[in-house]
């Protein structure tokens, strides 16, 4: 039973739960600050589906790549960093393909009932947003098995920044603001994706993975983080311009994250520098999404 939990908690990267709803509920709150729809009710269903939504999308990831996971031969670092035990619960043989695949339809199932219960056509816009993701995910994780060009990665990221883009469609629908939104976060998921490739070079040339590092090599793909984010500042920038000073004071904390990030990345362009880089991507989507909610507030 102890086994089997922590085997769960693996799949699912449990330890970063409350990441998933801060950023679904960063493009609710947005939408809040624009058409005065604040909600403790919505706020606390917008933050389940985030939750449930995601987690679906993790499992998903795993269910696609199983076979070919089984292949992987470093663990002890990108592993350990996004599964708490280090372990890959399905390609191991800790949970079953079936009982995967039943999670999977489940979490769907508990994310659809929870998206349906909200005023339509928002509803109706999250759903499709959310079946339309998991249609890119299965994507990404085939098409760069097979690829010269990074049409996985350059489509794929299209399903992260989505994720925060959903929560602020359910109330807004879709207008300029999503659309800047999007552009805000779209540079940032390719540049975050490059230093997640970084990090785990050596399985994904061990699993013949079309992956950035692979096409690019490591010095490659450090300039691919680097372009990438200097066109999110750019865009960002941009993005302020609907948003107030609480979000400017978190926007140039991210700002100083990312800088410090490419620093590092751009100083080893090794996996060990993009496992040091990671976090601060990570930390910046954090204070990019805490700043944006407080900014209904203060």
């Amino acid at each position: 039973m102890k086994m089997q939990l922590k085997a769960y908690m693996d799949l699912s990267r449990l330890h970063f739960f409350f990441v998933w709803p801060t950023l679904f509920c960063a493009g609710l709150f947005f939408a809040f600050q624009l058409h005065n729809a604040f909600s403790l009710s919505l706020i606390l269903q917008a933050a389940l589906i985030g939750f449930v939504g995601f987690e679906a999308g993790l499992v998903l990831n795993d269910l696609v790549d199983f076979e070919i996971d089984k292949k992987e031969v470093e663990t002890d670092r990108l592993t350990k960093y996004w599964r708490v035990f280090g372990r890959r619960p399905l390609s191991e043989g800790l949970i079953s393909y079936k009982q995967g695949l039943f999670l999977f339809f489940g979490l769907v199932g508990i994310a659809s009932v929870l998206i349906f219960t909200l005023p339509f056509p928002g509803s109706l816009y999250v759903v499709s947003i959310m079946l339309f993701c998991y249609g890119l995910e299965i994507f990404y994780q085939i098409k760069k098995r097979n690829q010269r060009f990074p049409v996985a990665q350059l489509i794929g990221r299209i399903d992260f920044t989505m994720f925060p883009v959903a929560g602020y469609i359910l109330v807004a629908g879709f207008d300029i603001n999503a659309l800047l939104f999007g552009l805000f976060f779209y540079p940032l998921a390719l540049a975050h994706l490059g230093v997640n490739d970084m990090a785990d070079e050596t399985n994904d040339r061990v699993k013949d993975m079309k992956t950035i590092p692979v096409l690019y090599s490591m010095r490659g793909t450090s300039y691919w983080v680097l372009l990438f984010s200097v066109i999110h500042f750019v865009t960002a920038t941009v993005f302020l311009t609907v948003l107030g000073t609480i979000e400017l004071a978190g926007f140039s904390v991210s700002f100083v994250l990312l800088i410090l990030a490419n620093y590092k990345i751009l100083s080893g362009k090794t996996a060990d520098s993009a496992m040091k880089a990671l976090p601060l991507f990570h930390v910046s989507m954090l204070i990019y999404a805490i700043s944006i909610i407080l900014g209904y507030f203060l």
